[in-house]
């Protein structure tokens, strides 16, 4: 008989937790990568260098701002040596991926299938963020790109979502174990979507602080950044560690081992049509998102011609307000399910990625009135819909595993939330490697230049058609959604509820 509980609201907020500490890692990552080793320029009015993000002087005295690896388009004369990098790494991911799954749900540890990997890979995953951005050269002194500082930073990636995947891909699965009822996915689901906006928004702080640090300790533009840093691994390892030790799993799951190999595993998993279409509109979400969020300071700069400050300030407006939907969420869901939900989010997000792409157009790229018009609109058009594409296809897997689980009679959720584990990071990774080809669009430099030089910039032009390549993808996103076929897996899902619902029945009345 089973003997497992739901979890209660305290322990759905504890589990949150856990996604708050990986989301501030996600968010770094998001909104640091190409900003601290791909970082744009402007020109003062004397013809001083400048650096966008610090304001302080590139060429002269007090220089602070130098290349660590080399920006130029130096593969095949399209691809930055970041966005290869990114790339490298998407393809280590598919392997990793589906062997860490694999190992969770076959697990037979005694305290769970799910904590104990969880447990395992907190620490190290926010060691190896740190160790992303802090390359060789900041150590030597040197200022000019290195293959040191490319090797350095491609392993220290490798690393960091290798241990990212043996803590994401558990956590996510454990959302439709402790989800016995659509209610509580839908709760677990608003939970970790409020801390993972939380999260994101920690991230960009060091926007604000950085400059406070250069200011007060007069470190460099790097180590400004790189302090900042610190506190938040510091903090997300430990929300990371906090479910691992005040939960305990096998009070809520009954972890029995699939008993399949990692490549049945897989293959059965993507034999479900549902589940593949679903994938292909969640890929395209996060290619968005990512290309949002890691372009975000770059919108604030170049097109709206606000200070950096407002990267943090326009992030934390709009989740808050996307928080105050949240509550709201789950009735709309009643109302009119998940998949029209999910498919308004993506072309909610449409329209404020159109305001972004059309902000040049009416700012010129300098402060002014219509910089805030632009500005709050982009934050109140997209609140509802990051609400929406937050809480909702995290509930969708959830269904689509536990669908077929009944159909097939194998218990797969870790391998199933690897597939979304693993569209997370390749969203985030070709969004870097298309941001960073595409935002140097326009730069004033001959193609022999754009290939070889170390001292690329984005331009307004190619942030510009960064934000209407996000818009083909959130398109495309609803798209792909529209052939989920949502009322084939609920109603597997309700039958085999109310059959288990009679057969209990039937129990109690033999008592």
């Amino acid at each position: 008989m089973n003997k497992t509980r739901r979890l209660t609201k305290k322990e759905m907020w504890i589990f949150a937790i856990g996604q708050l500490g990986w989301s501030i890692l996600s968010g770094i990552i998001s909104a640091w990568l190409v900003s601290f080793y791909l970082p744009t320029k402007a020109v003062a009015e004397d013809g001083t260098v400048l650096n966008y993000f610090s304001g302080t002087v590139v060429n002269g005295v007090g220089e602070t701002f130098y290349t660590l690896i080399t920006p130029g388009l130096v593969i095949g004369g399209f691809l930055t040596v970041l966005g290869l990098i990114s790339a490298l790494c998407r393809v280590w991911d598919a392997v990793s991926d589906p062997l860490i799954a694999n190992l969770s749900d076959n697990s037979k540890n005694p305290k769970g299938r799910r904590l104990p990997f969880m447990k395992l890979a907190a620490i190290p995953v926010s060691v190896a963020l740190l160790l992303v951005f802090m390359a060789p050269s900041l150590f030597t002194g040197g200022k000019e790109p290195t293959g040191l500082n490319i090797a350095w930073v491609s392993v220290m990636l490798v690393i960091y979502y290798t241990f990212m995947t043996i803590y994401c891909t558990p956590y996510n699965a454990l959302i439709s174990e402790f989800g016995k009822t659509q209610e509580d996915r839908m709760n677990i689901s608003t939970y970790i979507s409020l801390t993972f906006f939380a999260g994101t928004l920690i991230a960009y702080l060091p926007f604000v602080f950085a400059g406070i640090i250069r200011n007060a300790f007069g470190v460099g533009y790097y180590w400004s950044y790189v302090i900042c840093f610190i506190p938040l691994v510091i903090i997300a390892a430990v929300c990371m560690l906090l479910p691992t030790f005040l939960l305990k799993e096998t009070d809520f799951v009954e972890s029995k081992p699939a008993g399949t190999n990692a490549f049945k595993s897989l293959t059965a998993t993507f034999k479900n049509k549902n589940f593949l279409r679903f994938t292909a509109s969640d890929v395209m979400y996060f290619i968005g998102l990512g290309l949002f969020q890691t372009g975000l300071p770059f919108f604030v700069k170049l097109t709206l011609g606000l200070p950096e400050g407002w990267a943090m300030y326009l992030m934390g407006a709009m989740s808050v307000l996307s928080a105050v939907f949240y509550p709201f969420v789950s009735k709309f869901v009643a109302k009119w399910g998940k998949k029209k939900l999910v498919i308004a989010g993506f072309l909610g997000l449409a329209v404020s990625f159109t305001f972004t792409a059309l902000s040049y157009f009416v700012t010129n790229g300098k402060e002014g009135p219509m910089s805030y018009v632009f500005a709050f609109a982009i934050v109140i058009v997209a609140a509802l819909p990051m609400a929406l594409l937050g809480i909702i296809p995290q509930s969708i897997v959830a269904d689509v595993a536990e669908e077929d689980a009944i159909v097939t009679g194998e218990k797969r959720e870790g391998m199933f939330f690897a597939a979304r584990t693993f569209a997370m990071k390749l969203g985030q990774s070709l969004s870097m490697l298309v941001f960073t080809s595409l935002a140097i669009i326009g730069s004033n430099v001959s193609y022999e230049e754009l290939i070889s030089s170390n001292d690329i910039a984005a331009t307004w032009q190619g942030v510009t058609i960064v934000a209407f390549v996000a818009i083909a993808f959130c398109l495309l996103g609803a798209l792909f959604l529209f052939f989920y076929n949502e009322k084939k897996v609920m109603k597997i899902i309700n039958d085999a509820h109310a059959q288990q619902a009679a057969t209990q029945e039937k129990v109690e009345e033999t008592k």
